[in-house]
């Protein structure tokens, strides 16, 4: 599943779901870096 998190106050990464840490935060994957920060809300379709 793709996901998008915020990292700062303006930097936005999307990628491959890694999972999620204890305080709330989740991972991405893009390519052979991970990355940490906090989801995107989804919007209801």
């Amino acid at each position: 599943m793709i996901r998008t998190i915020t990292i700062g106050s303006c930097i936005s990464v999307q990628g491959q779901f890694e999972g999620e840490l204890g305080d709330g935060r989740i991972a991405v994957r893009v390519g052979q870096q991970t990355y940490q920060g906090k989801p995107v809300a989804q919007k209801a379709a």
